[in-house]
């Protein structure tokens, strides 16, 4: 058959994203991804630069996604489906154009780890990820913000005559263009995937870039890498060189057999194919491979411990097989941030498709003698002279500008040309996907000022980068506007700035918690915390004032934005009143709450730390004996077994166990 690229519909159960987090993010992403200055000593000059290279000081202007939950029903997802008589490859365009499934027909097998349910957790940068498949990080160490997000998708033309598949969207927290182009040679067992980014600015930019496959795990699964050494990276957050495949007398290339979640960044030398595998005891499975601009592989376990175990059945279901992932990167390690100049761009070509190799070698006790038959029977499926030229016949259809528009995401990229421009032929982000979001900005742009929401609605994203900052400087100084100035003041490093313009618009303003959330949150950090506390319970009661003045019934209940506000408010509110130590106002807060907020599973473990600072403990332990779960859970995260330990001695119940460190 001819390679196609057609729609098609994906029904699984899904747990809904719900809206948005409506407040700015505006501390420091939580993320357990960063090592100390004692570590980047032990580190190649190279590496050690570009750890250290533009760490993301928020992941502003993007919001939050945490207002998904644990029930899921069957919902239809659209998809893309690539086709040709040896594959087909399944795309999600609404969810950051992953690849959902990666089917080998002549053998029937499923390439990938395809997750039979979409359940959101938060692992993303800004929340929202789900397992599986592969996806496409782009940003900065983590997940992409772009995971549970909407991409632009057309059909272009192959390199070879055929029709392939291209997604493009705009990268907010770099403010950089991308495109992902996917096809399928005629009679190939391979899928083919060129990726671009470019960067249209007359400044540097910090790039990421990691490529995440999923892949089934068993006890004989192993996973493969052109390398003798990797550098070892834990959530005790620790980055230290190891040799491969066995640590400390453990072969850690089989995923089970790590106790706790780690990462493998192997270290493949320079001039080596670049190339990882996932086979099973059969020596069948998925290998990737690319041009050599993509320089790094990592191996992510989870491991055989009880925290690790938990965390693969909390993001899919009982039953289903374990997975590991296999990455690549354009850097050594995904700590690493990498300089883009001005006006240039990255690009090279990545190929996946299935491997059949010697069992016995591929399992036996020689790990030379297992990569060489990898690297032997990957060149003969797969010569790397073909990969090189299939990377050059894609440049000349790079630039191609895409036919049919069969998805589309979102207007922020339409907004930037707008405002600058530039020309990105082969990506076009086009007028008519401007939105609602985008439109207030599009007004500071055209006339100078930012228009504010209707009423009382809550104050939407704030554009942070400095060409947006400058403008809204010049524009009218009306509390809305001093809101998103402080909020771009901030992101930018001039913190004192930031609550001078809170300050300012504070007076004036008929909506005042906006402004005095954000205060909240800079006394927080700045240390300040009955200063903090004061602010979030003079910015909570305010909200709740409108809610009532709203609803005219006290305000218990209202549509599905203004109960985001109060839950996301009142969180943090409590939160730090509790750090405060005032319990009392911390009560009066959680107790304000609408009923069907304080029935979710961070809601439940709020109250729990409440009864347990009021000195309640055999009630908050009744909360845990009686089930809840935080559908919100950081990755990392050990609040559940610390509060645990502050209640009681014994065992934390298997329900509650999420750690990923000793």
């Amino acid at each position: 058959m001819a390679t196609s690229v057609r729609r098609a519909v994906l029904t699984l159960p899904a747990a809904p994203l719900g809206p948005e987090n409506p407040l700015p993010a505006l501390s420091a992403p939580d993320e357990t991804h960063t090592v100390d200055e004692r570590a980047r000593r032990g580190m190649p000059r190279d590496m050690a630069r570009q750890v250290g290279y533009a760490p993301l000081r928020t992941v502003l202007p993007v919001r939050i996604l945490d207002g998904y939950g644990r029930e899921r029903t069957p919902a239809d997802l659209d998809a893309l489906v690539l086709e040709n008589d040896r594959l087909r490859v399944t795309v999600l365009p609404g969810l950051g154009g992953r690849v959902h499934s990666l089917h080998h027909k002549p053998t029937g097998r499923e390439l990938v780890y395809r997750n039979p349910v979409l359940q959101p957790a938060c692992f993303a940068l800004n929340g929202a990820w789900f397992s599986g498949g592969i996806e496409w990080n782009i940003g900065a160490t983590g997940h992409t913000t772009l995971s549970c997000a909407p991409v632009h998708a057309a059909v272009v033309p192959a390199p070879d005559g055929g029709e392939m598949l291209r997604l493009w969207e705009w990268e907010r927290l770099r403010d950089l263009p991308f495109q992902v182009d996917l096809w399928l040679p005629e009679d190939s067992d391979f899928l083919y995937v060129g990726v671009r980014i470019r960067n249209p600015h007359e400044r540097t930019a910090p790039v990421y870039w990691w490529s995440n496959i999923a892949v089934e795990e068993d006890e004989r699964t192993r996973v493969l890498a052109p390398a003798t050494e990797a550098w070892h990276f834990g959530y005790e957050r620790d980055l230290r060189r190891v040799p491969v495949p066995e640590v400390a007398g453990n072969d850690v290339t089989y995923p089970p057999r790590s106790v706790f979640p780690a990462d493998y960044f192997y270290e493949v030398p320079a001039g080596e194919r670049k190339w990882i595998a996932s086979l099973d005891g059969a020596g069948q499975g998925l290998v990737q491979t690319s041009t050599d601009a993509l320089r790094g592989r990592k191996l992510f376990v989870w491991g055989a411990g009880r925290g690790g175990r938990r965390w693969q059945r909390w993001l899919t279901e009982p039953g289903t097989p374990g997975y590991a992932e296999i990455q690549a990167g354009l850097a050594r390690t995904q700590l690493e941030h990498v300089p883009l100049e001005g006006g240039g761009e990255f690009s090279w070509l990545e190929a996946y498709g299935p491997l059949a190799a010697d069992p016995g070698a591929v399992h036996g006790a020689d790990w030379g003698a297992a990569r060489a038959e990898v690297t032997d029977r990957l060149e003969a499926a797969l010569p790397r002279a073909d990969v090189d030229a299939a990377y050059e016949a894609w440049l000349s259809c790079a630039d191609v500008r895409p036919g049919e528009r069969l998805a589309t995401g979102s207007g922020w990229g339409a907004l930037e040309v707008l405002r600058a421009g530039h020309k990105l032929p082969g990506t076009p982000f086009d007028e008519d996907t401007l939105g609602e979001e985008q439109a207030p900005w599009v007004e500071l742009l055209t006339n100078g000022a930012l228009p504010a929401p209707d009423g009382d609605a809550a104050p939407g994203p704030t554009l942070v980068a400095r060409h947006w900052r400058d403008m809204l400087e010049t524009a009218p100084a009306d509390p809305h506007t001093e809101y998103h100035l402080g909020v771009a003041q901030w992101h930018a490093g001039d913190l004192a700035q930031a609550v001078r313009s809170w300050e300012r618009g504070l007076e004036p303003a008929s909506s005042r918690w906006p402004l005095l959330r954000c205060l909240a949150v800079a006394d927080r950090l700045g240390g300040h915390r009955e200063r903090a506390a004061d602010r979030y319970e003079e910015a909570f009661g305010a909200l709740c004032a409108e809610r009532a003045a709203d609803a005219g019934d006290g305000g218990d209940g209202g549509d599905e934005a203004r109960t985001a506000v109060c839950a996301a408010l009142g969180r943090e509110a409590v939160a730090a009143l509790l750090a405060a130590g005032r319990t009392a106002e911390a009560r009066a807060v959680q107790d304000r709450l609408p009923r069907a907020v304080r029935e979710r599973g961070a809601f439940v473990l709020a109250e729990a730390r409440l009864l347990a600072a009021e000195g309640r403990k055999a009630e908050a332990r009744a909360l845990f004996d009686a089930g809840f779960e935080v559908a919100d859970l950081r990755e990392g995260a050990e609040t559940l077994n610390d509060l645990w330990a502050e209640l009681t001695d014994d065992p934390l119940p298997d329900a509650y166990e999420y750690r990923m460190r000793p």
